[in-house]
C-alpha cells in the first residue's frame, strides 16, 4: 500500500475524536502487511515501533493525529469522505499517511540507531487532547527519548517548503466557561433586579483589556434567555484563552476569577468561573530545530515561521521530552484548513515522508 493510498483510505472514512475504531483497525492492518509491530495505546490510537542497530533504549518517537472534524465535505474529490457530517479538514489523513511512509521505509531498511516508535494518536481536536491520554499509558517507558516529531499540514506554505520556529511556537489553550447569576425580571423594574446581562458585558469588557501581545482572551459565546423586558436569572458565556507563557497563564487565571468577583460585588450578582486547561504550549527544542533547518535547507525551502495563537495537544509531549514540531506546505490552492473545501496537494507526503524518514538518521 502507498502512502497515498493509506491516506484516502482514511480521508474515505473519517472518524471524530476518541471513536477512531475503525481508523485504528485499518493502521493496524496496513502495519501488519508491512511487518510492523504495533499494539493499540490511549485507546483507538496505534503505537508501532521498529528497532535499529545499536542502543535500542535510544528511541525517537514519530507522531501523527488521526481524528477528523464535524463538518460535511464540500471537495468533489473522488475519495471525498462518506461518513456523513465528518471530514478530514485538518490534514490529519495526511500527517497519518506521512508516518506510515516513513515507518514502512525506515521497516525496510533497519540501519538507523536505536528505536523508533510510530505513534498514530487519537483525539487531538478536543480537550483533554490524545496526548495526554497517551503519555497517561506511559508508553515509552525504559527508552531514552532524544527527540518527538510531529508535523502539521500548512495551505499557507507552498509544497517543498519546511516551516520551522525555535523555542515557543503554539499557543497554550483554555477553554472559559462562565455562569452569571441574579435576580431576574421586568427590565423597566431596575430596582428590583440584579441585571446578569449587564454583569456579564461588564466581564466582558474588563477582560478584553487584559488583552496583550502575549495574552489573547475572546468571548464568542453569550446567551441570555430574555427578552426586550425580560432579564434573565441566568446569562451564559463561552470563550478562549490563548499565551505562550504559562506563568501569565496561571495568573491570568486568576485574573478572570478576581474580575468576575469584582462585577459580582458591583451587581449583586454571583458568577461561576469554568476554566477548563487545555493543552499547553509547543515549545520547540533550540537544537533539534536547528538540525531541521538544515536538513530542509539542503533540499526543500526552511521557512521562518513566527509564534502563532492557534494551539496542539502535541505541548504535552514538549513538556516530557525534547520535541520538533514543523508544518509542512500543502500549497495555498489547498484553502484553509477547518473548511469543507480544505484540499491539500498529495505531493507534499512523498516530500514529507522524505523529511520525516532523513531526520531519524539526523537527530541526536
Amino acid at each position: 500500500m502507498t502512502p497515498i493510498e493509506f491516506r484516502r483510505h482514511i480521508h474515505r472514512h473519517p472518524e471524530l475524536s476518541f471513536v477512531e475504531f475503525e481508523t485504528a483497525a485499518f493502521i493496524e492492518g496496513a502495519l501488519a502487511a508491512e511487518g510492523i509491530e504495533c499494539r493499540r495505546v490511549a485507546g483507538t490510537g496505534v503505537l508501532a515501533k521498529i528497532t535499529g542497530c545499536g542502543d535500542a533504549a535510544r528511541a525517537i518517537v514519530l507522531r501523527a493525529d488521526i481524528d477528523a472534524l464535524p463538518i460535511t465535505e464540500a471537495t468533489g474529490l473522488e475519495y471525498a469522505s462518506e461518513n456523513e457530517g465528518v471530514m478530514h479538514a485538518c490534514g490529519h489523513d495526511v500527517h497519518a499517511a506521512i508516518l506510515f511512509g516513513a515507518l514502512q521505509r525506515l521497516n525496510l531498511s533497519r540501519d538507523f540507531e536505536g528505536t523508533v516508535f510510530g505513534l498514530f494518536q487519537p483525539g487531538e481536536e478536543c480537550n483533554p487532547g490524545g496526548a495526554s491520554k497517551v503519555l497517561a499509558e506511559n508508553p515509552f517507558e525504559g527508552y531514552d527519548v532524544v527527540a518527538m516529531v510531529g508535523n502539521h499540514t500548512d495551505s499557507g506554505l507552498e509544497v517543498g517548503q519546511i516551516g520551522l520556529c525555535s523555542g515557543a511556537f503554539m499557543a497554550s489553550n483554555d477553554e472559559l466557561r462562565l455562569y452569571v447569576r441574579g435576580r431576574g425580571g421586568h427590565g423597566a423594574m431596575r430596582d428590583k433586579l440584579n441585571d446578569t446581562v449587564a454583569a456579564a458585558a461588564n466581564i466582558i469588557a474588563k477582560i478584553n483589556t487584559l488583552n496583550s501581545n502575549d495574552l489573547v482572551l475572546s468571548i464568542g459565546k453569550v446567551q441570555a434567555e430574555g427578552a426586550t423586558n425580560i432579564i434573565p436569572d441566568l446569562t451564559y458565556m463561552e470563550g478562549t484563552m490563548r499565551t505562550f507563557d504559562q506563568s501569565l497563564r496561571e495568573q491570568t487565571w486568576e485574573a478572570i476569577r478576581t474580575t468576575a468577583a469584582e462585577v459580582d460585588a458591583l451587581f449583586g450578582t454571583t458568577t461561576e468561573v469554568d476554566i477548563n486547561h487545555g493543552y499547553p504550549c509547543v515549545v520547540n527544542d533550540s537544537r533539534l530545530t536547528e538540525i531541521a533547518r538544515t536538513l530542509a535547507s539542503e533540499s526543500l525551502e526552511a521557512v521562518e515561521l513566527p509564534k502563532r495563537y492557534t494551539a496542539e495537544d502535541f505541548g504535552f509531549y514538549t513538556i516530557q521530552y525534547p520535541s520538533l514540531f514543523y508544518r509542512l506546505g500543502v500549497g495555498r490552492a489547498a484553502g484553509g484548513s477547518h473548511t469543507s473545501a480544505f484540499a491539500p496537494d498529495e505531493r507534499a507526503i512523498a516530500i514529507g515522508v522524505d523529511f520525516m524518514s532523513a531526520l531519524v538518521y539526523k537527530l541526536r
